[in-house]
């Protein structure tokens, strides 16, 4: 028998104990490639090790996104990582998967029997709001065209509070954002308000199923009740673009009588994260039309892709399938009941936390967490320390809670925010209650705290 010859310096370096190894007993090059490559375990401890420093998911009741999800989820995202789902000609079944995940949504959002709904899956609700703003501009320029009517100014109603995401949209594609700012304590759309921003220039409205800052629904039948006043009056057909990124995948277990969807006429798109409510890590994002005739063909590509014809109209192109697998999953694992029981409980929670943090004495809420299960609070009183301080505080017991300002218009006012998500558990509640019942004892006791909105607050 020929033996292999034993490189004596790749043997030495295998069972050198780890924390021996040259690679990490000097500095690694962070900013360019190092000259030589070094083991797998080393390269993971390296990495694995600095990560520590990043705050725990579960502790982050900042963030919408999934940071929970069974074994078995898991396994299949692993499974179906090295998959690309724009392949659809190589990976018919993860094609099928996306179709089959469309449907679902389609009939959970109430689309009509008679209509041929469409849509697709997308990274995050950012891209799905851009396709259904795509979607209304170029509506509306063909409908501009058809009047012999110029289309160079084009602009989007929406409220103060949308995410970023629709200001990106604005300036990407060259609309005019006209916003229905916040007044005294109503920090969403007033369906009035924004049918008088309207005009034949208008695209479309957008209203939030869960605003970001405070977790309210916004009204989207009122509104729709206010823009067929408009049409009635002036002629003027806009149509509601519902941005379901939270709302989506609560609203129809939660609140199933409440008419957001496509059971309002004018609702002519929808878009939601599956990686938030939709309980799948990150990212994956829908975006759904009540119709075909309401997605342009202009904005559809057929291309020939290995060695298939294909139909694309999402921003993105290459990205892994696991997550959309990883939707599918729930979907079959939970069902409708599954998918109820699991927003009731976050709802259960919210409202527990929020009473709780509302007998503290300081806070006064802003919502309590009746929509989605998100709630915000203020400062109800003059005290020696800023929300700003509580955040910092809770940090240090590994809490991230943020406190911000409402928008514009309504900037005078702090807040603090918290995301109730699948996995945070009524003990975990009470353990954040204790924290911030220490925090709070902290600052009764600091005679030279020093009250200032952001920065550093110790008098040194």
């Amino acid at each position: 028998m020929v033996h292999k010859k034993v490189d004596i310096d790749e043997l030495r370096s295998a069972i050198t104990p780890v924390y021996a190894r040259h690679a990490l007993k000097e500095s690694v090059p962070k900013y360019e490639l190092p000259k030589e490559g070094m083991l797998p375990r080393t390269a993971y401890d390296l990495i694995h090790d600095e990560l520590i420093l990043d705050g725990n998911s579960r502790f982050n009741l900042a963030t919408f996104v999934s940071t929970w999800m069974e074994p078995e989820a898991k396994q299949l995202i692993m499974d179906t990582l090295d998959k690309n789902m724009i392949d659809k000609d190589e990976y018919p079944q993860t094609a099928e998967i996306e179709n089959r995940c469309v449907n679902i949504l389609s009939r959970l959002w109430n689309a009509p029997e008679e209509s041929s709904a469409m849509g697709c899956s997308t990274i995050g609700s950012s891209e799905a709001c851009m396709l259904g703003g795509m979607a209304f501009k170029w509506k509306w320029k063909q409908k501009m065209k058809k009047l012999n009517q110029p289309t160079s100014k084009p602009n989007l109603v929406m409220g103060m509070n949308v995410q970023v995401c629709w200001e990106k949209f604005c300036r990407y594609w060259e609309i005019e954002p006209r916003f229905v700012y916040c007044e005294d304590n109503r920090f969403i759309i007033d369906p009035k308000k924004a049918a008088e921003l309207c005009d034949e220039n208008t695209i479309g409205v957008v209203a939030i199923m869960g605003s970001t800052f405070d977790g309210s629904y916004e009204p989207v039948e009122k509104l729709s009740d206010e823009l067929d006043k408009l049409q009635k009056d002036k002629n003027l057909d806009i149509p509601i673009h519902v941005d379901g990124a939270s709302g989506g995948f609560i609203a129809p277990f939660l609140d199933p009588k409440l008419k957001w969807d496509f059971r309002v006429k004018r609702v002519k798109s929808i878009n939601t994260s599956g990686h938030k409510y939709g309980l799948v890590y990150p990212g994956v994002g829908w975006v759904i039309w009540r119709d075909k005739d309401e997605l342009p063909e202009d904005l559809i590509f057929y291309v020939d892709y290995l060695g298939g014809k294909m139909a694309t109209f999402a921003i993105n192109f290459s990205r892994p399938g696991s997550q959309i697998c990883a939707q599918y999953y729930n979907f079959l694992r939970l069902g409708f009941e599954g998918y109820k029981e699991i927003q009731q409980a976050c709802k259960d929670t919210a409202l527990y936390l929020s009473s709780a943090i509302e007998k503290m004495g300081p806070f006064k809420l802003i919502t309590k967490g009746n929509d989605i299960p998100v709630f915000a609070w203020t400062l109800k009183e003059d005290t020696n320390f800023t929300l700003y301080d509580m955040a910092d505080k809770l940090r240090e017991h590994g809490w991230l809670v943020p406190a911000y300002k409402m928008p514009e218009h309504r900037q005078d006012l702090t807040v603090q925010r918290i995301v109730v998500k699948n996995g945070f558990s009524i003990d975990m509640a009470d353990m954040l209650l204790k924290d911030m019942k220490k925090n709070l004892d902290f600052f009764s006791k600091q005679k030279g705290f020093i009250k200032k909105e952001e920065g550093h607050h110790f008098r040194h």
